[in-house]
C-alpha cells in the first residue's frame, strides 16, 4: 500500500448529576453534537432496555439501528475514533453507515490492558485495542445471532450476519435494531470465534474517518470550545523562571478593569477570573507581581550544554556492553568520534492547554482534552477534597497532544480545580500560546558522544555511545515500572540500547542530568534524539569505510529482516540507484520504535546556506494494520513533525528565562516549505505495532545525511544551521 501527496442545551438545574456527551458525525452524515444529557454516559454500562442493547462496555445498539462504539482512547488527530470502531464493526458485521463513536467515561473497565490505567500514549491505542474491540464486536454479534435464532426457532449456526442484519436463508431477516430487546436478554458468550483475516471487509481498508465531517463544519467540540451556563474564564500569571515563587502582587489596576470578577493567588501563580478570555488576559497584563526568582535565575542552556560535554568525557552508567569496545577501537584501522546535540523542544499543540471545571460541594466535573484520564481524575479529586467517584472527567477532542496532555502531575487540570475553588462558578482556565511554550514539560535536551572504528576492509569493529540528559521517568507514576531498579532511564537510551547493526563490540553508557526544567515525553520520546545520533553516525562510519550509506546498512542488517525490509523498500521507491539533479543530495535512515520499523529517504538542496527539503520517501512496517489511510496520514505528519524540529526548532534559556515565545521564534514547517511525501506500507501478518510516533525519528537523520551528500558537511547539532556547522 502506497500513498503520495503534498501535505499541506440546556443544563439541568439543582444537584442533578450531569453528563456531557458529544456524539459524533456518523458515516451517513447525521449530527448529534454538543448537548447535555442527564446520565447519558451511564448508558455504556447500563442494563437491558427496550430501546438499547448494551452487550458490553464498548458498544451500544439502538432500535434506530445506530451502533455507538465507546472508545477508551483520546482522539488527538491520530484516528482512534475511526480505527477502533472499525475493529468492533468488523466483528459485529455492522452497517458502517450507522456507526458512530463516543468517548468513554473514566472507569476501570476502560483501562489500557498494558498500563493498567485509562490513558492514551506510546503509540499503543490500536494494537492494545485490537483483540479488545474485536472480541467486543464478536460477542455482540453472537448475542444478536442467538436472539434471532430463538425467534425463528432455529439453530444459530444456520444464520448469518451482514451489514447490520441477521439472515436465515434468503427470505427471513431481522435488523440489529429489531433485535435490541431480545438480544439484551441473551447471556454474553464466554468465548467467541473471531473472523479469518481473509474475510475482512473493513480492517485493512482505507475507510474515511468518522470525525472528519464535524471538524470540517466546525461543530467538533474541543476542550477550548466547552461552554457552560454561568461560566467564567481565567488565565494565570505564572512564574517567569522555573522554581520561582511569588512574594506579593499588586492588582489595584487590574481588578477595576471591565469584566474582572476575582484575582486570587493559587499554587500556580495569580489567577485572573473574568467574564471573557480577553478581559482576563488584559487584566493579567495589568498585574504587578513580585517574584523570588530562586536558584534557576542564572540558568543558561549554553552553559548547560558545556557541562554536558564535560560529563560525557567520564564513564556513565552501563546500559549495554557487548565485547570490548575500547580494545577494538584501539586496534581499528580507522577511527572517528562525534558529538551530537539536541535542544529542549515544546510539544506545540495547535490547541493550547485548557481545562473547564464545575466544582460543587459534593461533586466536581472536568472537561478537557486528557491523555491520562485515570491520573487526571485522581489528582482533580485530591485537590477538590472529594473521593474519585464524585469526580467526572469528560474527554473532549484534543487539538494535538504529542504527550503534553499526559502530564504526570496533571498540571493543567490541578490548577484549574484550584481556580474553581476560588471562582464560585464554572470556570475555564485557558493557556495562551506563550503560556503553553513557557510552561515547561519539554522534550529534554541531550548530548550523544559517539566513537567508532572500522577494520582494514571497512567493516565496523567498535561503537561506544555516551549520553547525557534529563530523565523523563524519574518522579512519575511510571518510574518503578519503566526503570525497574536500573541506574539509568530506559526512555533516555531507547533506540541506541537496541542498536540493530552487527557490530561485535558495542558499549552504551548514560549520564543523568538533574536540572530544574520540567521535562516529559514528546512524540517518539527518546527515539526523537537517539535516531538522529545513531543514524548520522552510521553514515559517518560508512564514509570512513568508503562505502555507500545504504549498502553499508544492508551489510550490517543481514540478520534483521524487518529493518532490512523497510530500508530496501524506501531505497527502492526513492530510486536510490538513480542519479539526482545537480545540487540535490539524498540521505537515508532506518529505525525501530514502538513496535514498528521505519525508514526514510530525504532529498534536499542547499542554496546560500538555506536547506530546501524536496521529498521524503517513507516506508513503514507496523505489522497487521487496520486503516492504511490513517497510517499514511500519521507517517506524513510524523515526517513533518520531525523535519520541523530538525530544521527550525529549539528552546533556549538565558538568565533563567525562556527565549522563545510563539511560532515566530519556534516555527513549524509551512505549506510552502513542505516536501512531497510518499508513504509505503509493508504488507505483514506480524503483531501490530505503533504508528503515531515511528514516523518521527528518521526525518532528522535522513535530512542531515542528505545535506552531507550535497555539501560534504556533517550535521551534529539540531536545529540545522549550516553557518554554525563545521565541514569534515
Amino acid at each position: 500500500m502506497s500513498t503520495r501527496r503534498k501535505r499541506a442545551a440546556t443544563e439541568p438545574t439543582g444537584m442533578e448529576r450531569r453528563e456531557f456527551i458529544k456524539m459524533s458525525v456518523t458515516a451517513s452524515g447525521g449530527l448529534l453534537l454538543g448537548f447535555y444529557v442527564p446520565g447519558a454516559a451511564k448508558l455504556a454500562s447500563s442494563g437491558p432496555s427496550a430501546n438499547v442493547f448494551v452487550p458490553n462496555a464498548f458498544v451500544r445498539i439502538g432500535t434506530d439501528e445506530r451502533v455507538t462504539v465507546i472508545v477508551n482512547h483520546s482522539e488527538m488527530g491520530q484516528g482512534v475514533y475511526t480505527s477502533l470502531p472499525m475493529l468492533l464493526a468488523e466483528e459485529l458485521d455492522a452497517d458502517w453507515t450507522k456507526v458512530s463513536f463516543e468517548s468513554a467515561p473514566v472507569d476501570p473497565k476502560y483501562n489500557h490492558p498494558a498500563f493498567g490505567m485509562q490513558m492514551t500514549g506510546g503509540s499503543s491505542s490500536v494494537w492494545s485495542g485490537l483483540e479488545q474491540f474485536r472480541q467486543a464486536g464478536a460477542a455482540a454479534r453472537a448475542m444478536l445471532l442467538a436472539a434471532a435464532a430463538q425467534q425463528w426457532n432455529v439453530d444459530a449456526t444456520v444464520c448469518r450476519t451482514e451489514s447490520g442484519t441477521v439472515f436465515n436463508g434468503s427470505t427471513r431477516k431481522l435488523t440489529y435494531g429489531q433485535l435490541v430487546g431480545a438480544a439484551a436478554k441473551q447471556t454474553p458468550p464466554s468465548q467467541v470465534q473471531l473472523k479469518d483475516p481473509k474475510t475482512f471487509k473493513l480492517i485493512g481498508k482505507p475507510i474515511k474517518r468518522l470525525d472528519t465531517p464535524e471538524k470540517l463544519n466546525g461543530s467538533a467540540v474541543f476542550g477550548i470550545d466547552v461552554k457552560l451556563p454561568g461560566m467564567v474564564t481565567a488565565v494565570i500569571a505564572r512564574p517567569p523562571i522555573f522554581g520561582a515563587t511569588m512574594k506579593s502582587f499588586d492588582d489595584s489596576r487590574a481588578r477595576s478593569m471591565p469584566g474582572v470578577r476575582k484575582i486570587v493567588a493559587v499554587p500556580a501563580g495569580v489567577a485572573v477570573i473574568a467574564d471573557s478570555f480577553w478581559q482576563a488576559k488584559m487584566a493579567r497584563e495589568a498585574l504587578r507581581v513580585d517574584w523570588d526568582e530562586g536558584s534557576m535565575r542564572a540558568f543558561s542552556t549554553t552553559q548547560m550544554m558545556e557541562e554536558f560535554r564535560g560529563r560525557a568525557k567520564s564513564p556513565g552508567k552501563t546500559v549495554r556492553n557487548d565485547g570490548d569496545a575500547a580494545s577494538a577501537l584501539a586496534n581499528a584501522a580507522k577511527k572517528i568520534e562525534a558529538v551530537y546535540e539536541v535542544p529542549y523542544l515544546s510539544h506545540l499543540m495547535m490547541e493550547p492547554l485548557n481545562c473547564t471545571v464545575d466544582l460543587r460541594p459534593d461533586s466536581c466535573e472536568v472537561w478537557t482534552g486528557s491523555q491520562f484520564q485515570t491520573i487526571d481524575r485522581a489528582n482533580a479529586a485530591k485537590v477538590a477534597g472529594l473521593p474519585n467517584e464524585k469526580v467526572q472527567l469528560h474527554t473532549t477532542l484534543l487539538g494535538g497532544g504529542f504527550g503534553r496532555r499526559a502530564n504526570p502531575q496533571s498540571d493543567f487540570v490541578v490548577e484549574a480545580v484550584h481556580v474553581a475553588k476560588a471562582a464560585g462558578a464554572p470556570v475555564k482556565v485557558i493557556w495562551t500560546r506563550e503560556d503553553d511554550m513557557a510552561g515547561g514539560w519539554y522534550r529534554p535536551a541531550f548530548l550523544h558522544a559517539i566513537e567508532g572504528g572500522v577494520d582494514a576492509t571497512g567493516n565496523p569493529v567498535s561503537w561506544s555511545s555516551r549520553l547525557v540528559g534529563q530523565s523523563i521517568m524519574a518522579g512519575t507514576p511510571f518510574e518503578g515500572m519503566m526503570m525497574k531498579g536500573k541506574e539509568y532511564d530506559p526512555a533516555s537510551v531507547e533506540g541506541v540500547d537496541d542498536l540493530p547493526y552487527a557490530i561485535p563490540n558495542l558499549r552504551v553508557e548514560s549520564h543523568r542530568a538533574d536540572i530544574n526544567v520540567p521535562v516529559q515525553w514528546l512524540r517518539s520520546v527518546g527515539h526523537s534524539h537517539t535516531a538522529f545520533a545513531t543514524e548520522c553516525f552510521i553514515d559517518e562510519l560508512a564514509g570512513l569505510a568508503g562505502k555507500d550509506p545504504y549498502q553499508f546498512r544492508r551489510e550490517l542488517l543481514s540478520k534483521q529482516p524487518r529493518h532490512l525490509g523497510v530500508l530496501d523498500l524506501a531505497a527502492q521507491k526513492a530510486r536510490w540507484d538513480k542519479p539526482l539533479p545537480k545540487g540535490v543530495g539524498r540521505g537515508i535512515a532506518v529505525h525501530f520504535a514502538f513496535g514498528s520499523y521505519a525508514a526514510n529517504v530525504a532529498e534536499v538542496s542547499v542554496t546560500d546556506g538555506k536547506v530546501r527539503l524536496h521529498r521524503i520517501v517513507c516506508a513503514i512496517d507496523c505489522g497487521q494494520y487496520v486503516n492504511p489511510g490513517i497510517i499514511a496520514a500519521q507517517t506524513e505528519g510524523g515526517a513533518i513533525f520531525g523535519a520541523s524540529a530538525a530544521l527550525f526548532q529549539e528552546l533556549t534559556f538565558e538568565n533563567g528565562r525562556l527565549q522563545q515565545t510563539n511560532f515566530h521564534t519556534f516555527p513549524v514547517m509551512r505549506m510552502n516549505e513542505c516536501p512531497e511525501i510518499e508513504t509505503h506500507i509493508v504488507e505483514s501478518t506480524e503483531k501490530s505495532g505503533g504508528v503515531g510516533e515511528p514516523g518521527v525519528p528518521c526525518a532528522a537523520p535522513a535530512i542531515a545525511n542528505a545535506i552531507f551528500a550535497v555539501t560534504g558537511r556533517r550535521i551534529r547539532r539540531l536545529p540545522i544551521r549550516l553557518a554554525e556547522t563545521e565541514a569534515v
